[in-house]
């Protein structure tokens, strides 16, 4: 009676081993592809941008995996559902969006206010962006005080990088962020809070000696460059300087004296800043300059690159341009007009 017991229960076994085989097996190799809706007007090359692959990397699976839904010139149809490569190794756009429908997309790194993201135009379709907040994780940059309050360099131009990239997405860029703080989002508020947890991308620890920080940044921002190569590409930068405390400074670029195009890019800045001035600040002038420095990440990273500074962090006036969150989304309106213009002009 116990071996026939034995017996059974070993056949029940093998039957459910081969359900699971031919059944679950399948599926769970399915389910590595996730299938999305094609929208009007979309092609290979934006469906795949939409979703954060690589088109270089991914194109040749996409075609393979749904060569019996394409139209002529493997075009997409709108309405049909496509497979994804599975296994995507392609990088990341500013985050993997975690929901998006039509126009919109989630992104968590904006936090719950701003984190859906309405794309309003193809303006800057086809640029990519790699953004480089200053400092972060053991170093907070440049500390100036106001009202009783710290104000650290790292926190500020963190939330104008934000918002810098969440404007160039808007415009149909690719975007990627170089120093990342999981959990800050955009801030609207005057003084903000100062915690060390930014890393950098996709997620390394940032560590305390600069040089090592800055050529980790230098290498993240290299090894996406090659991903996207052939495509338009730039580096920005975006900092808070320390001078005296009697010096108040606009906001100025730096770029690498060997690259023509990254002084041009820095140029069309400076000017749309002068132009924004007038426009909404007649006669006050504006200061700001551009110029070549031997700095590090302008040196050493592949993309055409622009360093900026957006005031002095030790100046209450220039202050008192960070922390109101108003001036921190001007400056990032500002700079988005100005790289649409260096796009239009240089691609």
């Amino acid at each position: 009676m116990f071996s026939s017991n034995l017996h059974i229960k070993s056949v029940r076994r093998v039957i459910l081993i081969t359900f699971l085989v031919f059944i679950l097996v399948p599926f769970n190799l399915m389910s590595q592809n996730k299938e999305v809706v094609a929208e009007k007007g979309d092609g290979i090359y934006s469906l795949l941008k939409r979703y954060g692959y690589s088109v270089s990397d991914n194109i040749e699976d996409f075609i393979a995996l749904n060569k019996d839904h394409l139209g002529e010139n493997n075009a997409l149809l709108a309405g049909v559902k496509y497979k994804l490569p599975a296994n995507d190794d392609a990088t990341e756009t500013m985050d993997t969006p975690v929901k998006g429908s039509g126009k919109t997309v989630r992104y968590d790194i904006f936090g719950d206010k701003y984190a859906d993201v309405e794309i309003t135009s193809s303006d800057l379709k086809g640029a990519v962006y790699y953004l480089m907040s200053g400092h972060g994780g053991p170093d907070p940059g440049a500390m100036g005080k106001y009202e009783g309050h710290t104000v650290c360099e790292d926190e500020y131009a963190y939330d104008v990088t934000l918002r810098l990239a969440k404007n160039l997405i808007q415009e149909g860029a690719t975007v990627y962020l170089i120093t990342r703080d999981p959990n800050d989002g955009i801030r609207d508020e005057s003084f903000l809070k100062i915690d060390k947890d930014e890393v950098c991308y996709p997620n390394l620890t940032i560590p305390l000696n600069q040089t090592k920080r800055l050529q980790q940044r230098s290498n993240a921002v290299n090894k996406l460059y090659t991903k996207h190569r052939g495509e338009f590409q730039r580096m920005i930068a975006i900092h808070v300087d320390s001078r005296s405390k009697g010096e108040n400074i606009d906001v100025f670029f730096y770029n690498d004296i060997r690259s023509e195009t990254g002084k041009k890019a820095a140029t069309i800045l400076k000017n749309t800043f002068q132009e924004k001035y007038r426009e909404h600040q007649p006669g006050r002038g504006y200061g700001g300059t551009v110029s070549d420095r031997n700095l590090y990440v302008v040196k050493n990273t592949l993309p055409p690159a622009v360093y900026i500074e957006l005031g002095n962090m030790n100046h209450s006036r220039d202050i008192k341009r960070l922390i109101i969150n108003d001036n921190r989304q001007a400056v990032a309106n500002w700079l988005t007009y100005g790289l649409i213009k260096d796009f239009q002009t240089n691609k």
